[in-house]
């Protein structure tokens, strides 16, 4: 029999967020009998911890919740937190001596690309190094030519989406480097989310007599649920009657809870905050939204799609790819106007819409679970 690949693989926690959802929804459907996995994270907290397979180490630098406030009484162990990662990422080798046991890895594995100095920094230089890509890092705040040249440091970088792909390869100085990228679709588990959308339990009032928006996601500042309530209100003051849903938590939530009441929204759209299954919030509402201001590969929309819904996207990276370039869905602008106009059609003209229900009714997905998990163990064994 052969030995099994020893592999590190670093993210900050299993919070509820894309690149975290895809890596467990990955280790779920890897043969157990090939990998040997240690999975290290800076927290150990989230949603998904209780769905990585047993048969996975679970490793962990910090304990407890995410701290987003600056509380006073929280600050000390924010600080402290902030200050024992910065001490492992400067002197490796502690990390690799105490926590990791002085373990010797064929592959370490960056999950999300904030991960991508603690992987090249390691002491292990035999190891092969890969990276997962799931951000436009062209949009992302800080990451400058230089900074996502970087990248090139590692064995392979797997992206996500078609955009993203141009990106380094546009940065690629030779075929080596060129050679270092391949796109690979998110692993996602359709049948997983319709068995989820039958459930029905819901904590909300569907108004049936007028149209409801639904946008699912993590409150940050990158989704553009602030461009959302703008919208809505400026629609609500010219007469169009309608409701929105914002389904999700994070470190924003209080700043758009805010913008909702200063609005004088709070009647017509409601901030749900965090759901294990928002699946049959999409099945019940009339349009799907999403406004967010960038994306890598927006796995929100590929729930969409499977559960057929009306689906207006502002257009980021992915959203082409994933709305067989405007044929599933619509695609707007990527501004507060173009949500406006998207948001504006759909009440004023909603039969618009009945060509994108009717490419979606038989529409197979090109990106499947089977198909992703193959290409990234390829990628593992041929390393």
């Amino acid at each position: 029999m052969t030995e099994k690949k020893k592999i590190l693989i670093r993210i900050g926690s299993l919070r509820h967020g894309g690149a975290e959802k895809v890596l467990v929804t990955f280790l779920k459907n890897l043969p157990q009998d090939k990998y040997e996995i240690d999975l290290l994270l800076n927290l150990y907290s989230g949603k998904y911890l209780p769905e990585v397979p047993d048969w996975i180490n679970i490793l962990h630098l910090h304990k407890g919740e995410m701290i987003t406030t600056n509380r006073p009484h929280e600050i000390p162990r924010k600080v402290a937190r902030v200050l024992h990662e910065k001490s492992l990422k400067k002197f490796p080798n502690l990390l690799y001596k105490k926590k990791l046991k002085g373990k010797k890895y064929d592959i370490e594995f960056a999950a999300i690309h904030g991960m991508r100095d603690e992987i090249l920094g390691s002491p292990l230089k035999s190891s092969k190094k890969i990276v997962w890509i799931h951000n436009d890092l062209s949009e992302v705040k800080g990451y400058t030519n230089d900074e996502i040249k970087k990248f090139f440091g590692f064995d392979k970088i797997m992206v996500i989406s078609e955009k993203i792909e141009q990106l380094f390869q546009s940065l690629a100085k030779n075929d080596i480097e060129k050679k270092k990228i391949v796109r690979i679709y998110n692993p996602l588990d359709t049948e997983e989310f319709l068995a989820k959308a039958e459930k029905i339990t819901i904590n909300y009032n569907f108004d049936n007599t007028i149209p409801t928006f639904v946008s699912v996601g993590t409150v940050f500042p990158q989704k553009g649920f602030d461009r959302l309530l703008r919208v809505h209100k400026k629609l609500l003051d010219e007469g169009f009657q309608h409701t929105v849903l914002i389904v999700g938590d994070g470190y924003d939530f209080e700043n758009i809870k805010k913008l909702k009441s200063e609005l004088s929204v709070d009647a017509t759209a409601t901030m749900l905050g965090f759901t294990d299954n928002p699946y049959p919030y999409f099945n019940n509402a009339d349009f799907y939204i999403l406004s967010s201001r960038y994306e890598g590969f927006p796995t929100v929309l590929f729930e969409a799609i499977t559960l057929k819904k009306r689906i207006i996207s502002t257009e980021v990276s992915g959203a082409k790819e994933m709305l067989n370039d405007g044929k599933l869905g619509l695609i707007v602008e990527n501004s507060e106007d173009g949500i406006y106009k998207g948001m504006k059609k759909a009440l004023s003209e909603p039969e618009s819409f009945q060509k994108y229900s009717d490419q979606l009714k038989d529409y197979e997905m090109p990106f499947n679970l089977e198909n992703s998990v193959n290409k990234i163990t390829s990628i593992l064994d041929e390393l």
